[in-house]
């Protein structure tokens, strides 16, 4: 294929995923990351004469202006993720997660097209009995919540633009995670055949990693049918609870006990089911289940020997 891909972060939790994904395709792609995490999630790349990767930062103006020359699709995956890490650096949250996509929005030729991945936090607490939607307001919680809904907005502003409010994601990845709420359970469920739940009746919708990186290759290649949107990227059969959770992950683990604390506050106070139908009507529709990731999680857990490096 002749299009050409830059990728911020490609060699992140999705990043390394869809980075692989896009060259088995045939794309080119060009890739910029710090390695902060790991140094081998892309390492089988290396050698595809298509894939080019740069060890830099995505707050240097120039390397950036420098990258995105003669790239047909950008893609800027690179973000300081979560509540707790972007709490635990808010400067460098604000100058990643924000600043940095003001300036790349800044070079963006007219002709070059954004996908932006965002977060459904955003909403933050939605309605009880009511599903939150692209039209729905926005109610971040958290600096992280913030810094990627102000930065959705800045996209907004280019011609050529799509926007994925994605789910909390699961499944594993060559750039592996542990934190997140699907993978850390698991793992916790595994390793102490024990759970302490706390809020378990917040909800939550949740996607797996292949089906995230199976979305962007959707709308590369649909780009100008759906171009200019903003779109909930999610499994609507896993709008769930925690709790409900909790239960899912305990079919794999009989002897699993699940513990309910009570009067303890959650430090993640989202609490929303996301609706998923404007992107399902458009032609992509997510499909893995939490059922089949919790297994493919409890299967690396028990075989790999890989350390894992989560963010903080």
């Amino acid at each position: 294929m002749d299009s050409k891909i830059f990728i911020t972060g490609g060699a992140g939790y999705i990043g390394s995923m869809l980075s692989t994904k896009l060259i088995n395709l045939g794309y080119h792609v060009t890739v910029l990351d710090r390695l902060l995490y790991s140094k081998s999630s892309i390492a089988h790349l290396y050698s595809n004469k298509n894939f080019i990767f740069i060890n830099g930062d995505v707050r240097n103006f120039k390397l950036v202006k420098k990258c995105l020359s003669g790239k047909n699709y950008i893609i800027p995956l690179a973000a300081l993720v979560g509540a707790k890490l972007c709490d635990k650096k808010k400067k460098e949250s604000i100058e990643v997660n924000q600043n940095s996509i003001e300036d790349l929005i800044s070079l963006l030729k007219k002709e070059q097209k954004i996908l932006y991945p965002t977060t459904n936090s955003g909403y933050g607490v939605g309605k009880s009995n009511k599903y939150c939607n692209e039209n729905s307001e926005l109610n971040p919680i958290s600096l992280y919540g913030l810094t990627k809904v102000a930065a959705e907005k800045i996209v907004s502003s280019h011609k050529n633009f799509l926007s994925y409010r994605l789910a909390t994601v699961f499944g594993y990845s060559y750039r592996m995670r542990t934190d997140l709420l699907v993978n850390n359970l698991t793992l916790n469920a595994y390793q102490n055949n024990k759970l302490k739940i706390f809020e378990g009746h917040f909800r939550r919708n949740f996607v797996h990693i292949k089906d995230v990186v199976d979305s962007f290759v959707f709308g590369i290649e649909n780009f100008n049918k759906i171009k200019n949107n903003i779109y909930n990227i999610g499994l609507s059969s896993a709008n769930i609870t925690k709790y409900q959770l909790a239960i899912k992950i305990k079919k794999f683990i009989p002897n699993l006990k699940i513990q309910n604390i009570f009067n303890v506050r959650d430090p993640d106070q989202r609490d929303y089911f996301v609706s998923n139908k404007k992107i399902e009507k458009k032609g992509f529709k997510a499909k893995i289940s939490i059922e089949d990731g919790i297994n493919e999680l409890l299967k690396f857990y028990k075989y790999s020997d890989s350390k894992v490096k989560n963010n903080y």
